[in-house]
Parts: structure tokens; C-alpha cells; sequence
């Protein structure tokens, strides 16, 4: 007996032997690494001011990816995905074949062609929620919880979550703990390493 608590002692003791050091999976946020130069990002990567664009830190690897934005303030602004090679200080994103989004006029653009558009009297306000649901294929976007039945398509590879503000917008990112539940199927954006 005495054996096995030394034993089970000396696996588990001050040395760690035996033991496998967990780390924490990465917040995702916005990415001060990948936005355009005149822009601000504050609340631990989750608030975009200023002028230009920014992705977020994890693309969007699974098949079925949910995250919203809060639109703090009114102005010139865009939401949906983007690669890393968009140019984020170019305002309005769309307008090549490097991003596809939802701008403030409720015009959903890719590679500077009009995709879709927001249902009449559905453009966002301030204060008001703006979902977007991705499947590697179609981008569809929601109003405080609601399918706006806008679906757009066109981008290719690898794409990130993008935002971008002038005239004075202010957009809060949320990538996880939602205003709204996500639609069935779709979930928080993960990291690579948490899908397999």
C-alpha cells in the first residue's frame, strides 16, 4: 500500500512528471495585426472605430460559423468575410473579389458587383444586432435575430470575419456569448485546434 501512494505521489508530485500542461484556447477578436492604419480597435479587440477595416484572429474553418455585430454608432460601416489579402484601407469592402459584405445602405457587395439587398425597410440602426451566418459557400445575415433572407455568394479560400467604419461608426464584435441565439447548425467561430 505504502508503494502505491509513493507511486501515485511521485507521478503527481512538485515535478510534474506525468502531467500534460493544458493552454488556454485563444479569445477570438479582432486582429490588430491584420486592419487598416487608421483604425481603433478598443474593449479587448471587440470595438472598431476610425477609419478602414480589420478581420478577426481565427478564419473560419468549420462548416457552419455564426458571429454579430452591435452597431454602436451610425456612419459609413460593412460586416461579413474577407481573406487576409483584402485591402482594409479601402472603404467600401466589396468591391473586389477579396471580401463579401453587408454595408450600412443594406447592399451586400462582392468583387464590386451588388449581390443582394436587405429587405425594404430593414436597414440597421443604431443599437441594432447584425448577425451573419457562413458555410463556405453562402453568407446570409440576420437583424436582431431574424433571417433577413438575403443570402450572398463568390468568395473563394480562406475567409475571416471583417469589419469596417468611417464617419464616425462604432461596431462591437461579438464572437461568442450572443445577443441572439444562432440559427440551427451554426455555432461560435473555433480554432482550428478545437474542431478536431
Amino acid at each position: 500500500m505504502a508503494a502505491l501512494v509513493s507511486c501515485c505521489f511521485g507521478c503527481c508530485g512538485d515535478n510534474n512528471r506525468g502531467h500534460v500542461t493544458l493552454k488556454e484556447m485563444p479569445t477570438v477578436q479582432l486582429d490588430t495585426h491584420h486592419m487598416g492604419t487608421d483604425v481603433v480597435i478598443v474593449k479587448s479587440g471587440r470595438r472598431i472605430c476610425g477609419t478602414g477595416g480589420c478581420i478577426a484572429n481565427a478564419p473560419l474553418h468549420q462548416n457552419k460559423s455564426y458571429f454579430e455585430f452591435k452597431i454602436q454608432s451610425t456612419g459609413v460601416w460593412g460586416v461579413g468575410v474577407a481573406t487576409q489579402k483584402a485591402n482594409l484601407n479601402q472603404i467600401p469592402m466589396g468591391r473586389d473579389p477579396r471580401s463579401l459584405v453587408l454595408r450600412q445602405d443594406g447592399t451586400v457587395y462582392h468583387n464590386n458587383e451588388e449581390k443582394n439587398r436587405l429587405p425594404a425597410n430593414s436597414l440597421p440602426q443604431e443599437g441594432d444586432i447584425v448577425g451573419v451566418t457562413y458555410d463556405h459557400v453562402e453568407l446570409n445575415l440576420y437583424l436582431n435575430g431574424k433571417n433577413m433572407s438575403c443570402p450572398a455568394s463568390g468568395i473563394r479560400g480562406t475567409v475571416y470575419p471583417v469589419v469596417y467604419v468611417d464617419d464616425s461608426a462604432i461596431l462591437d464584435c461579438q464572437f461568442s456569448d450572443f445577443y441572439h441565439p444562432p440559427p440551427q447548425g451554426y455555432q461560435k467561430i473555433l480554432f482550428e485546434q478545437q474542431i478536431f
